[in-house]
């Protein structure tokens, strides 16, 4: 793949900043100076904002939605919405990743995407609340996807662009923890409204507006000059998303890795709802996912901000990851076999104990593949699909598991054996100790 070919491909850095006066040199070149508490905390907040809107109606609203619609169909509505909306998103991450790398603006590369998709999917998540059709679901949530991945997309890119190498695992930590807990806000929110999941989506639609200020005030994003910036060609630019894993087998083998730890992670989250008010026949399955979710939250959130500075220390990337991975396939083994509410507590607990430590190093080591500086947007984009990708089928997946294939005990013993997979293909990264 010829550097022509890279969608956003910037020139070299030193060329741009002979050629401009030096000014842009801190939008592309490689960060060497540690970031403030005052950012980091900017971004552990847009990480908490977006999380919330995300997870709050993945993991309780879409469902009770559903249920009010067609209760029978609850989880044919779910899987229907929450996959096209995942669908939305493959395209979405990538896509606005690499615009982000060409815009020039006085507000920065990133933050102009962060600000528009915030507004967008917050106000789709209003609308969402008075849908009361499939098809009004389905429309306003991907919306949804459509705005949160914009911004998503521009703060997963920001990382690479401002933090050092030896710095960011413990981002990737603190950031993993603003994940965590905006999974949590979610969940709390499901709580509080008792089944009213109007007032949910009201609730998550504040959040992600409110989360995202601080950062923009202290945005610290560069300011991309016009002359670095090539002539768009639509041929190029979407050639440019075929990233060859025969030129960059680390970035291959990392897309892989995590690919299907989400894909182990979604099939254990995906039906928690019904899972509780199915199989274990919890009293109030909202509260239950609430309770499931601190406990994964708070052992999520101990384990990353360790996991990080240790794995920044140390030097090392993948023993975390590997030990991380066997974890997240043990926790889907105890929910597999011990249906009953201690066992989902303690699935629960090793869960968050295995992703706290995945999400922050996985994070760092993904970083360090990239192929080039110059498109960290777009590069990180095509790997956040990783994540999106497995919402695509992992609900269907869960649904034939379900209905056709032994009900919890299948879909939970699947979602560990692919964990172990992940932690097995791991080795194959060469670039990356």
């Amino acid at each position: 793949m010829s550097l022509s070919d890279l969608p956003g491909h910037v020139p070299d850095p030193s060329a741009v900043a002979a050629s401009s006066g030096g000014g842009s040199t801190a939008a592309l070149a490689e960060p060497e100076r540690k970031v403030t508490a005052r950012w980091v905390t900017g971004l552990v907040l847009v990480n908490v904002g977006i999380n919330a809107a995300f997870f709050g109606p993945i993991n309780i609203f879409i469902g009770q939605q559903a249920i009010s619609i067609d209760a029978p169909s609850k989880e044919a509505i779910f899987s229907l919405v929450t996959g096209c909306g995942a669908a939305v998103s493959l395209v979405a991450n990538p896509l606005f990743g690499a615009l982000s790398d060409r815009t020039v603006s006085g507000f920065g590369r990133r933050a102009p995407w962060i600000l528009a998709g915030a507004i967008l999917a917050a106000a789709a998540l209003l609308a969402m609340s008075g849908a009361t059709t499939v098809a009004m679901m389905l429309l306003f949530w991907c919306l949804v996807q459509l705005g949160a991945n914009a911004a998503y997309a521009a703060i997963t890119a920001a990382v690479p662009d401002r933090v050092p190498v030896p710095q960011r695992a413990t981002v990737g930590g603190l950031a993993a923890m603003g994940q965590t807990v905006g999974i949590l806000l979610g969940a709390v929110f499901g709580a509080v409204v008792s089944g009213n999941y109007m007032v949910g989506y009201w609730l998550c639609a504040a959040a992600l507006v409110l989360s995202v200020l601080p950062y923009l005030f202290h945005r610290n994003d560069p300011v991309l000059p016009l002359s670095a910036r090539p002539p768009f060609q639509l041929k190029a630019f979407a050639r440019g998303f075929w990233i060859s894993p025969a030129r960059h087998p680390d970035f291959a083998w990392a897309w892989l890795t995590r690919f299907l730890m989400n894909v182990g992670n979604q099939l254990t989250i995906v039906y928690l709802l019904f899972f509780l008010r199915d199989s274990i026949g919890h009293e109030n399955p909202a509260v239950g996912v609430l309770v499931l979710t601190g406990i994964y939250a708070v052992l999520v959130i101990i384990t990353a901000v360790l996991a990080g500075p240790w794995s920044d220390r140390v030097g090392k990337r993948k023993p975390f990851v590997i030990g991380s991975s066997v974890a997240i396939a043990m926790a889907g083994l105890i929910m597999a076999f011990f249906p009953v509410w201690p066992g989902a507590l303690a699935g629960a607990a090793v869960l968050g104990i295995g992703f706290g430590a995945y999400l922050a190093v996985d994070f760092a080591l993904l970083t360090q593949v990239l192929p080039q500086a110059a498109d960290r947007g777009k590069d990180m984009g095509v790997i956040n699909v990783a994540a999106s990708l497995p919402q695509v089928f992992a609900p269907t997946l869960a649904y034939l598991a379900i209905q056709y294939f032994g009900g919890y005990v299948a879909l939970f013993s699947a979602a560990a054996v692919i964990g172990l997979l992940g932690a097995v293909f791991v080795v194959k990264i060469k670039g990356v100790a």
